[in-house]
């Protein structure tokens, strides 16, 4: 018989609700919730295909623990030995730095993945952390913590009530959205354009998303931060900075106009291939939209002037009065956000407290950079231990970092290494021991990190649909045994975990003089929890601390567990608002709009005004069944035109003599690779566009449909030299490469 249960869809960062068909345990189909309070019943191909992701055959069920150079199967205690009697020599002999830990981007959506790796990271005491973020958003972080104080506090274009939406380096068509949590992005900017509004879409591709824009303008590869302070020096120049509302929160106005003084758009337009003209529609549009937002994603942080192109981005919301407005750049308030406390200066945000061992990259975040990982493992030098062992969760960075094949090297000499991962892949191969969480359908799902980018404030919660089989164990177990078997603490009750972060979290608040819970016994507030596991004892905890909770009873309306659980639909909790300034935690108490490290990078960007691209750039791309190298496996994910192949424009294939369809050589600084050549003239001429994630060739792996078209690892293409120098985010985008037809016997020979 036949049963339907709800779900939060873990496969993006739109957070659809999803209404599960499951026959037995096995969820067989997949159709979006109507009555979900945010989705609204919209769903993508991925969650259409959550069955299909979720029943795997290439799922690893049980532990693999390295035995006589090989990987086999093994019990939970087995492997739990294994990763204690691995880990615990290391740190004891070298200290914590000695070991890595990784997060690949899937921790963000899943619950495991918001609770424990903080813990595992304080509890561990390493410096040596490595995330996506690196490879991804970690510019934006940054700006926002040298902006406003804290590195969290990112605004989103309030898609639902804007006039005018400005978009730079994003495709949400394709990518549902990132850093802006958005069900139906795509219908939300079509009803933009219904009701009036402008969509200006800024891009070196046609994407689909520049398809639907009134305005394409498709600007050459890595010169966003330089078109963005032309537009800010046109509002200066022209008399239309207008800060409104704002004015009393912001500082640094003047310094900011000298600052940008240089960055005319007759100065940037040779650098960005723009009229001057248009730098200059754009800002007057700006400035004279009723509402209006500016928003820069993956395309605009993967470039070598990320962070400052991320900071531009606010700036303009803010010198238009569009930031924490209506209709412009909201910051969004989660459920499990701590409880406002009163506005005021804070310890601001610093950035390089420690630096990387080797090149010496600046910490962002707490987080050194991915690209850095390899030769913080290969590399001997005076100052300090290298990384001896490894903890990879829910991450590839053999595939998603620069240069696979050295790090591929590294791995393999690590004294020892452990992967969380359902998947053998091209990193977790290397591992001694791989302790594989069970599919979705058997976990449970609370959007820790996506709430705090929502469009709208809600909260949702999905308990598992599908009742966790015998030889599984939780993800959330297997992080806190994790926790526990690093810690010297192996073999102790996994419960200990959430226990300890709830006692502390608990003595804390009732130190807190602004809390709800001040002076109050801990015991007492413990025993008032509720939730069948540990981790919904938590996120009881979080909800009940938080802006909308009950305060454990000092707000009998707020939320609680039981109260979510009684809207198996979510709760919605109204529009985003206007917050400033009680959130900033600057020093100043304000909006810093001209940071020291920001103003130091500033002549960095003045010699771009000189610098032109001499041959072919390459820039990234986005497919609406993928995300990045964890999708590969799944046949309805793959195929059509989610494929690896080489775009690029008939100018460059006439010029190269490179025909559609044929096999292309691509070689970079890190390497080369070889790609079926796609080509379009949706890519702008003097511009090449290769897919991330793919390179599933390498043996020793468990990804048969993957490994059957395994496409061209893009990143091999890379050294891991170019770095944003402020957030030590990878360079993908607008880096330069050569591409070449293969001959025929050289195609025979590959």
């Amino acid at each position: 018989m036949s049963r339907t249960a709800l779900r939060i869809c873990p496969l993006c960062e739109a957070t659809c609700g999803l209404t599960l068909t499951i026959e037995g345990t096995r969820v067989t189909s997949a159709r979006g919730d109507r009555d979900d309070v945010f989705s609204q019943g919209f769903i993508c191909p991925k969650g259409a295909s959550f069955g299909a992701v979720d029943a795997d055959p290439d799922r690893l069920r049980v532990p693999l623990v390295r035995r006589d150079g090989e990987l086999r199967e093994a019990t939970w205690q087995e492997a739990f030995d294994a990763v204690a009697a691995g880990l615990r020599p290391v740190v004891e002999r070298h200290g914590p730095h000695a070991v890595g830990v990784v997060l690949g981007n899937p921790n963000v959506h899943t619950m495991a993945g918001g609770l424990y790796p903080p813990v595992l990271v304080g509890a561990l005491g390493t410096r040596s952390l490595f995330t996506a973020s690196t490879v991804d958003q970690m510019p934006k972080h940054v700006s926002s913590g040298l902006l406003y104080g804290d590195a969290n506090l990112i605004p989103v274009p309030d898609l639902d009530r804007t006039d005018h939406l400005l978009l730079l380096g994003a495709n949400p068509l394709e990518s549902n959205g990132s850093l802006c949590t958005a069900p139906d992005f795509p219908g939300r900017l079509k009803a933009l354009k219904a009701r009036g509004g402008t969509l200006t879409v800024i891009d070196p591709r046609r994407t689909r998303t520049a398809k639907l824009a009134d305005r394409h303008l498709a600007i050459r590869p890595g010169t966003d931060a330089l078109l963005l302070a032309a537009m800010a020096n046109v509002l200066f120049a022209e008399d239309l900075v207008r800060l409104g509302d704002l004015a009393p929160h912001v500082q640094g106005v003047d310094e900011l106009r000298e600052a940008l003084r240089d960055f005319t758009p007759e100065a940037v337009a040779p650098a960005c291939d723009l009229e001057a003209g248009v730098v200059r529609t754009l800002a007057r549009e700006l400035a004279a939209a009723e509402s209006a937002a500016v928003y820069g994603r993956i395309g605009s942080c993967t470039v070598p002037h990320g962070t400052l192109a991320s900071w531009l981005v606010d700036v303009l919301n803010i010198l238009t009065g569009n930031l924490d407005r209506p209709g412009g750049a909201l910051f969004p308030q989660a459920a499990t956000d701590k409880a406002p406390r009163p506005a005021g200066p804070g310890h601001g945000f610093r950035l390089g407290r420690w630096h990387s061992r080797v090149a010496k990259h600046p910490e962002a975040k707490g987080e050194l950079p991915l690209s850095a990982l390899a030769e913080e493992i290969d590399t001997v030098t005076e100052d300090g231990e290298p990384v001896r062992a490894l903890i990879a969760i829910a991450a590839n960075p053999v595939l998603s970092a620069p240069d696979g094949d050295r790090l591929d090297k590294a791995l393999a000499s690590l004294d020892f290494m452990v992967s969380v991962d359902p998947y053998l892949n091209e990193t977790s191969r290397h591992a001694d021991v791989v302790l594989p969480p069970p599919p979705p359908a058997q976990s449970p799902h609370h959007d820790f990190a996506f709430n705090t980018l929502a469009v709208r404030n809600q909260v949702r919660y999905s308990r598992p649909a599908v009742p966790l089989e015998p030889d599984r164990m939780a993800e959330t177990e297997i992080l806190a045994r994790l926790i526990l078997a690093v810690t010297g603490m192996h073999g102790a009750d996994p419960s200990a975990v959430d226990a300890m972060v709830i006692e502390q979290t608990l003595n804390k608040a009732v130190r807190d003089p602004h809390s709800p819970v001040h002076g109050r016994d801990t015991a007492e507030l413990t025993a008032q929890l509720t939730g069948d596991t540990g981790p919904e004892r938590r996120l009881d905890l979080m909800l009940r601390l938080g802006p909308y909770g009950d305060g454990f009873g000092a707000r009998p309306d707020g939320l609680t567990l039981e109260k979510l659980l009684a809207h198996p639909h979510g709760i919605d909790l109204g529009p985003l608002r206007p917050r400033l300034p009680q959130p900033l935690k600057t020093v100043s108490g304000k909006v810093e709009l001209l940071p020291a490290p920001i103003a130091g990078d500033l002549p960095r960007l003045r010699a771009a005004l000189r610098e032109r691209p001499d041959g072919l750039v390459l820039v990234g791309r986005r497919h609406l069944r993928s995300n990045n190298s964890w999708m590969h496996n799944i046949p309805a994910l793959t195929g059509g035109s989610n494929r690896c192949t080489l775009h690029l424009n008939p100018a460059d294939a006439e010029r190269l003599g490179v025909r559609d369809g044929a096999v292309v050589r691509v070689k970079g600084a890190g390497g080369e690779v070889t790609a079926p050549a796609e080509v379009t003239d949706a890519v702008r001429p003097g511009v090449v566009s290769l897919p991330h994630g793919w390179g599933h060739d390498r043996p020793g792996t468990r990804l048969n449909h993957a490994a059957g078209d395994p496409g061209a690892n893009v990143n091999q293409l890379l050294d891991g030299s170019l770095l944003d120098p402020l957030s030590g985010n990878a360079v993908l985008n607008g880096v330069p490469v050569e591409v070449a037809p293969v001959t025929e016997i050289e195609g025979a020979l590959t």
